[in-house]
């Protein structure tokens, strides 16, 4: 039982470091003049540069672990763990392997399938809102299920289940605001910056379920409600 606990922890801990490093590394590696690409609009805009196998390859990572993630199953969709990182997992998966529409029309668009190139782009934006607002039903609704709070510690500020319903709405909100923001053309890299907020936001709920900062001491107490 010790040794589960320890596996999903780590799953959940590898699952959150892929969410948040996605979106630093392609920047920093875009500013680097070896890989010839500057900075994209979108993260999904690095499919058409040097830098697409990092994207791929992350997104497909993420897609894996959640698949083979074994959560709880549950009779309340919102709240089945099992069936919800399935289903995000397939989409990681579907948003790697449909590239968004390209900034400037080619004479192909290399892809694993060989249809129409705007139906690709179509599903991309349906596979990648899919699977971004099911992470955050699973920070709301399936990341606060079963917390064992010691009675006897006062409930903080930053309790775990704050920190993952924060997340949640917060992911939402970002998911909203990107077609808002592109429609307007506010600035040029406002969906990237939102997407980037976006898998922030699922990496820090990740990592805190899967305890990366620790749980013993203060952090024990004020996160977990755990007494060490």
């Amino acid at each position: 039982m010790e040794n589960d606990i320890v596996t999903y922890r780590r799953i959940r801990r590898s699952i959150g470091y892929l969410g948040i490093s996605l979106p630093i590394v392609l920047v920093i590696l875009s500013l680097v003049p070896f890989f010839e690409t500057g900075v994209q609009s979108s993260i999904s805009g690095y499919y058409y540069t040097n830098l697409r196998e990092i994207l791929t390859g992350t997104l497909c990572a993420v897609g894996l672990f959640l698949i083979r993630y074994t959560g709880f199953k549950s009779s309340a969709f919102w709240k089945n763990d099992n069936l919800l990182t399935n289903i995000a997992g397939y989409m990681a998966f579907g948003v790697a392997f449909f590239p968004v529409n390209p900034d400037s029309w080619v004479e192909k668009v290399y892809t694993l399938f060989p249809v129409n190139a705007r139906i690709i782009g179509y599903l991309h934006y349906a596979f990648a809102s899919v699977f971004f607002t099911v992470l955050a039903v699973i920070s709301i609704n399936v990341f606060t299920i079963g917390q064992k709070a010691d009675e006897k510690i006062k409930k903080s500020f930053i309790n775990e289940n704050n920190i993952y319903k924060s997340c949640g709405y917060l992911m939402l909100v970002f998911i909203g605001l990107i077609p808002v923001f592109a429609y307007l053309r506010l600035f040029a890299s406002s969906t990237l910056l939102l997407e980037a907020l976006t898998l922030f936001l699922f990496g820090i709920s990740w990592l805190i379920k899967g305890r990366a900062l620790g749980d013993k001491g203060k952090i024990g107490e004020k996160i977990y409600m755990e007494a060490n």
